[in-house]
């Protein structure tokens, strides 16, 4: 599969510091955290340990405060993966112009974020599915609720799409710097 352009990602708010990229779902216990993780690991495997700051949120609030969905947890686990140490948060639209590229997991949460943001702000807002090369309409489907063979059907596109991810940002930021 070739990798799209990346000049696809929005270039760095402010060159020479570290690219800031959120990942959000709904809630902030299964697709964003578990995204976050793995693509934390396919950035450090690029050589991008640093240069790239990840974090994520959930869109809801129903969950702040609380631990990794259990299942999420497990799944990250049986794949070498520690995800203990997250607690969900909400994003907040002040928080749109401290990122600079910012990755919905499905289009619901797309449209959230695009709703909370103005002028260039949305630019900054992709999918992430659309961004790791699985297609333009690619959702990561939420697997709360469901079973080890669901979390672990997330975990397949996250890992195809991280590792993508990671190389448009070392292209962008090899450019950029």
């Amino acid at each position: 599969m070739a990798l799209p352009s990346a000049a696809e990602l929005p270039s760095p708010r402010e060159p020479g510091a570290p690219y800031r990229v959120c990942l959000v779902c709904l809630g902030n216990i299964c697709r964003s955290p578990m995204a976050e993780t793995v693509l934390r690991a396919a950035l450090a495997a690029a050589g991008l340990d640093g240069a790239v700051v990840v974090d994520s949120a959930g869109t809801g609030d129903w969950h702040v405060g609380d631990a990794m969905d259990p299942g999420a947890r497990s799944a990250l686990a049986s794949r070498g993966h520690d995800g203990s140490a997250h607690r969900a948060r909400q994003f907040e639209p002040s928080w749109l112009s401290r990122y600079d590229l910012i990755l919905a997991m499905d289009t619901r949460n797309l449209v959230d974020l695009r709703r909370m943001a103005r002028g260039e702000d949305r630019d900054r807002i992709r999918l992430f599915g659309a961004a790791g090369g699985l297609g333009e309409t690619s959702d990561i489907p939420d697997p709360w609720g469901g079973g080890p063979d669901e979390f672990g059907h997330v975990l397949d596109l996250l890992g195809a799409a991280a590792p993508v991810i990671a190389a448009l940002l070392a292209r962008l930021l090899e450019t950029a710097g």
